[in-house]
């Protein structure tokens, strides 16, 4: 399993692939229109998933990703190998499916970090960076704000101020195609056995830092284009092995990120904190008396701008008028819905009542 470990291969998938001793076991490594590229112990493969698993596969999330481990048959079918189960994943980035209502689909899986990568020109912009941090953390990875061509900035000190007050938990780097040391600014996260995808809009240099970190352009870049306006380059999503040991997600630029599935308690986590203190557990934060959030406002020590951004993503995420407690239940039924729902979620609750 030597090639395979390069592609982050460990031993949580190694012991679930043993459950199908007649299959052999493959990494997604690119995807195309209705067929993707493997990497397995023999090499690279192009692979297309069985008939039994198109049939059963409902829900577009559900259909095999880039960064997906998955059992294959030895057998081709035209040439192509066919994929016969995903094994289970500990991540997955999930947007809005394009032209398709109420679905999401997998941008990439099995990831440890989400480089959410925002230019520092006219793409500068905290509420679309709260959305891309909220769908990060719900995804199961650790979202990182790389901050890109920050030799166009003015004033690189205000804009990290910025991102660093409404980033929370996740790390801030601003970086420059000029940076003679992108690649050790970024070499922790890129360790043997981790998996990183770049995400952001179009034209913020994803391609062009990948390209950096490879140490050669394998990957098409472009200029921006008039006002600023980024042009997509990447059409597909495609791993690559870093020299650092990891590797490295390259995903299309994306014009709209749908919160449907959302973590708001990282990213808004001062104004989760604050409603915690408001005199009425369900306060709407419009007109009640004694409530925290109205008085941070009033005072100033909470940004109106946030705020807003923080009701709009509960509205996408189907939290608006649920408490803590209903809002921690929907984000479990969520997490189990793949392994036995409602039954599970009540034994990890109650497991979790134990230990506490």
């Amino acid at each position: 399993m030597n090639i395979l470990k390069n592609y982050g291969l460990t031993a949580r998938f190694l012991n679930e692939a043993t459950m199908y001793p007649e299959l052999f076991l493959a990494r997604i490594t690119a995807q195309y229109r209705g067929l993707y590229k493997i990497v397995t112990e023999q090499g690279e493969m192009q692979a297309e998933i069985s008939g039994k698993l198109r049939f059963e596969t409902t829900e577009l999330a559900k259909f095999p990703t880039v960064g997906d481990f998955v059992m294959v048959s030895a057998e081709s079918y035209d040439g192509n190998k066919i994929i016969h189960h995903i094994l289970t994943r500990k991540s997955v980035f999930l947007r809005t499916a394009v032209g398709v209502s109420g679905q999401a689909q997998s941008v990439a899986a099995n990831i440890d970090t989400v480089f959410i990568c925002m230019s520092l020109n006219n793409n500068f912009n905290l509420s679309r960076l709260e959305r891309y941090l909220s769908v990060a953390w719900d995804s199961g990875a650790t979202p990182v704000v790389l901050l890109t061509k920050s030799d166009l900035c003015e004033d690189l000190e205000k804009a990290v101020s910025a991102v660093e007050r409404v980033s929370s938990f996740s790390d801030v780097i601003p970086l420059s195609v000029f940076d003679e040391n992108v690649e050790h600014k970024l070499s922790k996260y890129l360790k043997l056995g981790t998996t990183s995808a770049f995400i952001g809009s179009s034209g913020v240099g994803k391609s062009t830092l990948i390209n950096k970190l490879l140490g050669e352009d394998i990957l098409a870049t472009a200029d921006i284009g008039k006002a600023d306006k980024g042009r997509h380059t990447t059409t597909g999503r495609e791993m690559f092995i870093s020299p650092f040991g990891g590797v490295l997600i390259d995903t299309p630029g994306m014009r709209e990120l749908g919160a449907e599935s959302a973590d708001l308690g990282k990213t808004f986590d001062d104004i989760e904190k604050l409603a915690s203190h408001c005199k009425f557990r369900d306060c709407t934060h419009t007109n009640e008396p004694d409530c925290a959030i109205l008085e941070a406002l009033a005072k100033g020590t909470l940004d109106r701008r946030r705020f807003e951004n923080y009701c709009k993503l509960r509205i996408e995420a189907g939290y608006d008028g649920l408490n803590a407690k209903e809002i921690e239940v929907k984000k479990l039924e969520r997490m189990f819905k793949d392994v036995g729902g409602m039954k599970n979620m009540r034994k990890f609750a109650k497991e979790q009542r134990k230990n506490k």
